[in-house]
């Protein structure tokens, strides 16, 4: 029965429930949980294929990471075969999580929700490891894992978090694999950014300050003397890669909101690895 479990769902890998896509088509731009384990399994995997640990780019669940950190656990409900996989649990799980309202069941997930980190994601994923992406649900599945969840097989992982304490530090790890960073973004400043190079607020007086985004920094060269970083970013729901300058400081914007007032500081901050243990 677990076995058949597995293959549903890889058969049905990328799949959404109604209820799912209606969920997502509601949800606003940005989603803090759900991009910080969107980069945290990014940066695992790209270590994984670096460090020779798979043999290719293997995508793991970043919905398990968002269904499972920082939660309070049941005990022995992802460690030990507390819950069988049979016809009647399925049956029972269908009844009591799939077939209710969906307004309890995302007033549920909602009452539970707490904004996630990277780092966060990273320490779990350490803690518990990772099942691959098609045995688990997709990102922003609005479903409860049943308890028989804990005999999806998941991929050990060891190792820890290690953080750069300033930009110097994080563009050297970018050197040996892709480093997990936040981006101050400024609207229309991002949105328009296009194929140049994005330096943060213009300094006209439409400048937004939308917030910290998750991302990852892929690369780092020189372009016209300056140094420029690549990264990844989910950004209204679309992934891209970005050009940004690295000696661009965000000044304080003109405004009585407070969160329109940023300390002058880099575009790029908080940045993080996953340092594996090959052992």
């Amino acid at each position: 029965m677990a076995e058949l479990l597995l293959q549903s769902f890889s058969n049905t890998a990328g799949l959404c429930h109604p209820d799912c896509v209606q969920a997502s088509n509601e949800q606003e731009d940005y989603d803090a949980s759900q991009s910080a384990a969107l980069v945290a399994v990014s940066l695992i995997s790209s270590a994984r294929v670096i460090l020779k640990l798979d043999t290719e780019y293997t995508q793991y669940s970043a919905q398990f990471l968002v269904d499972n950190t920082g939660k309070e656990e049941v005990e022995g409900e992802m460690d030990q075969q507390s819950s069988q996989v049979t016809f009647e649990n399925v049956f029972q799980y269908l009844m009591e999580n799939v077939w209710i309202e969906k307004e309890d069941r995302q007033r549920e997930i909602d009452q539970q929700r707490r904004e996630l980190t990277v780092k966060d994601c990273l320490e779990f994923a350490f803690k518990k490891g990772l099942p691959r992406r098609q045995h688990w649900a997709h990102v922003g599945c609005t479903f409860k894992a049943p308890p028989f969840a804990c005999q999806i097989p998941r991929v050990p992982m060891k190792g820890q978090v290690i953080e750069a304490t300033n930009l110097s530090e994080a563009l050297k790890l970018v050197m040996q694999q892709p480093v997990g960073a936040r981006l101050h973004v400024f609207s229309p400043e991002f949105d328009r950014v296009g194929e140049g190079i994005y330096g943060g607020p213009s300094g006209n007086d439409g400048s937004r300050y939308v917030g910290l985004r998750d991302v990852v920094i892929v690369a780092v060269k020189p372009i016209e003397g300056k140094t420029v970083v690549t990264v990844q970013i989910v950004y209204k729901k679309k992934t891209s890669f970005v050009k940004v300058s690295v000696r661009n400081m965000i000044l304080p914007l003109n405004g009585d909101d407070e969160s329109q007032v940023i300390e002058p500081t880099c575009l790029l901050v908080d940045f993080c690895i996953p340092r594996l243990s090959i052992n």
